[in-house]
């Protein structure tokens, strides 16, 4: 009851202020962060209304235009909670270890990685630190102006490019064989399936690479049931079947696991793959 109320009210100020909402789409509402109660019931209607049709497209230039245009404030606030330190070094250091020993079996044959979504470029530095026989650490982001202040702060590490993009685009435009990939706590989320197939086969065809994806998965999601990318969570991100999309795209999984996270709720997939 509590939801169709909220969808009710939200439709009625859709319907008399459009102009706020088409305001709120056009700077991005993938995370409530610092709404009014009034753009919180039109946020809610819209992305309703985008679930109840399935419309990965509409969702996903939903997810394009919030991090374009709020990146920065989002890796400013408390949202972001020293993600580096809380998350990706205590969960995710294993994984690091496990491409190091990849790396070991191909010496001197990868020597760039590339991390997309790489928001205030901790994470990249830390990188930068643990693979100091790699030659360049290229991060990429949507939010220019998080790029602009990462530039500023990470301008005496000399092995760092950070640049502002839609990170398929990039790699698509300037990747070169043999590089590494990665992505953390939530990047592939917020792209369509069948925008992922579409890169992860272009990828596939013109180069050797090696992938790691740190992924959420909604915690419901039987792949066994549906096999195919779902809708979920408050952000109306999307729950993708990583190992399957890698596996038709040609590449191999060299590690496959998960834990379950309670921020929001869900599973966090380690995935480590190479073509």
């Amino acid at each position: 009851m509590k939801s169709l109320i909220k969808n009710y009210i939200g439709k009625i100020l859709v319907a008399i202020q459009p102009n706020k909402a088409s305001e709120l789409l056009a700077k991005g509402m993938t995370i409530d962060m610092n709404l009014s109660i009034k753009n919180r019931l039109i946020r809610y209607t819209l992305l309703e209304k985008a679930k109840k049709n399935n419309d990965f497209y509409t969702l996903s230039k939903f997810h394009q235009n919030y991090w374009e245009n709020r990146g920065e404030e989002y890796f400013s606030s408390k949202f972001n909670d020293n993600v580096l330190d809380n998350f990706f070094i205590p969960k995710c250091s294993f994984l690091l270890d496990l491409l190091q020993q990849q790396l070991q079996q191909q010496p001197g044959k990868y020597n760039t990685l590339i991390e997309i979504g790489t928001g205030d470029g901790k994470v990249l530095e830390y990188l930068s630190k643990r693979f100091p026989h790699l030659d360049k650490f290229v991060g990429i982001d949507l939010s220019s102006s998080q790029i602009e202040a990462n530039i500023k702060v990470f301008k005496e590490n000399n092995k760092l490019e950070f640049v502002s993009s839609d990170g398929f685009d990039w790699i698509m435009k300037y990747g070169q064989d043999n590089m590494i990939i990665l992505t953390s706590r939530g990047v592939l989320e917020y792209f369509a399936e069948s925008r992922l197939k579409t890169f992860f086969e272009h990828l596939n065809k013109f180069g050797k690479y090696i992938f790691i994806a740190i992924e959420p998965t909604g915690i419901n999601h039987n792949f066994l049931i549906n096999p195919n990318s779902e809708i979920y969570g408050s952000e109306n991100s999307f729950s993708h079947n990583y190992k399957s999309l890698f596996e038709k795209s040609g590449f191999n999984i060299w590690h496959q696991s998960r834990i379950k996270y309670t921020h929001p709720e869900c599973y966090i997939n380690f995935i480590g793959a190479k073509n």
